[in-house]
């Protein structure tokens, strides 16, 4: 394989650093949701442009925008003033031959089908506009998808960069909002809403977690039984991170709130998302395509979601990048932690990067020779098979957020 330059380094891995920050949003944050339910409409128009013309035509809707509503708290209820409102954009393809794709129908739907199953306090119909501001694509890129060969063409100059494995840290982050999110938790605690946003801080071998959940209005029915409740939840946290591999662990539970000021000084909630009247969503703002924003690492500035999943290196090669780096990881011995790049270039077939760049930081001595063989090989593998891996993004096989 060309075009491929593997560094061995001495570099101090991330779990071994003073200090790691890593960040996750969940379910209910508004980035989000706007991540989520844009790729799950890209998932879907893949799904229809297969079944009647049997490709996934170009289309790129990854450009979002959730605004947020008004609403009125009390506790024991409140009511929506104003509804949120869901912007769909960018470029899709309407018409192919003489047959018209019903895009805005299968936008809208997505919508509130997603919405619906993920925000149970929220009605899709009621409590959300949908506007839908997407246009066909240019002709120059929409025509990679009737040129002939075995693989398309790249539909932009882009760059990604995937790691392995996770630090326990960003683990712990990971692993405590779907801990929140999770049916057993609702249980529980169902006054949790599904807006969690959690950020941890590692220093040394401390951790220090702060989490962010608003709580149901309806449900909590007076300041006490909200501190009461909100002890409750933190004392779970406070259990379910214990297992974790740290010395001391801290939890910080909805740190803005203030005993003696009523409804204004708790974090309550009436749709279980912060975008009812706090905060706007945007594509490319949430979690990476692993499911955290690590601070420690390398990022790409790719939004993944709603990416077009066969011709947009965008999405491809940022997924792809962090399953390379964990096949890696896995498959040769003595490795701590590795880097992987891919770089493509507008118009070259997607299994060609321009690039790729690995850093390798090994645990021990390694046979250098041997190693940069493997990995050529792995990578070589992983490139080879590029055209059903497209095939699992455009079915939704590969989460994004």
């Amino acid at each position: 394989m060309q075009k491929i330059a593997i560094e061995i380094l001495k570099n101090t891995p991330v779990p071994e650093q003073a200090v790691e920050i890593v960040e996750r949003k969940g379910t209910g944050h508004p980035d989000y949701i706007c991540d989520a339910v844009m790729d799950r409409i890209s998932v879907a128009l893949s799904r229809e442009y297969k079944k009647r013309f049997g490709q996934v035509l170009h289309h790129n809707i990854d450009k979002g925008l959730l605004v947020a509503g008004q609403v009125e708290k009390t506790f024991g209820g409140g009511r929506v003033i104003k509804p949120m409102e869901f912007i769909i954009g960018d470029r899709a393809t309407f018409v192919a031959g003489k047959e018209r794709i019903p895009v805005v129908e299968i936008a809208e739907k997505t919508v509130r089908t997603w919405l619906g199953e993920n925000l149970p306090r929220l009605d899709p119909k009621k409590d959300v506009k949908i506007r839908v501001v997407l246009q066909p694509g240019s002709v120059e890129l929409s025509d990679i998808f009737s040129r002939k060969g075995k693989m398309k063409g790249a539909n932009d100059t882009s760059a990604a960069v995937g790691y392995a494995p996770m630090t326990p840290t960003e683990k712990a982050v990971f692993e405590t909002e779907r801990f929140i999110n999770s049916p057993a938790f609702k249980i529980e605690f169902p006054e949790a809403g599904e807006d969690v946003k959690v950020m941890g801080i590692r220093r040394n071998k401390d951790l220090d977690v702060t989490v962010a959940c608003p709580l149901s209005a309806r449900l909590i029915k007076s300041e006490k039984d909200y501190f009461r409740r909100k002890k409750a939840i933190k004392d779970s946290l406070s259990t379910f991170l214990s297992k974790f591999p740290f010395n001391n662990i801290t939890v910080n539970f909805n740190t803005l709130d203030m005993k003696g000021h009523g409804v204004s000084g708790v974090y309550l909630t009436l749709l279980g998302t912060s975008a009812e009247d706090a905060d706007s969503g945007q594509v490319g703002r949430g979690n990476r395509v692993n499911g955290v924003i690590s601070l420690n690492r390398p990022m790409g500035t790719e939004a993944a979601a709603g990416k077009n999943p066969v011709s947009h290196v965008g999405k491809i090669y940022t997924v792809l990048a962090f399953q390379m780096a964990n096949e890696l990881y896995k498959r040769i011995p003595g490795i701590k932690e590795v880097y992987v790049w891919l770089l493509s270039q507008i118009g070259s077939p997607i299994n060609e990067p321009k690039q790729v760049y690995v850093n390798i930081i090994p645990g021990k001595r390694i046979d250098e020779k041997a190693v940069r063989k493997n990995v050529s090989l792995i990578l070589d593998e992983l490139l080879s098979g590029i055209a059903a891996f497209t095939d699992e993004l455009s079915r939704g096989e590969h989460p994004v957020c």
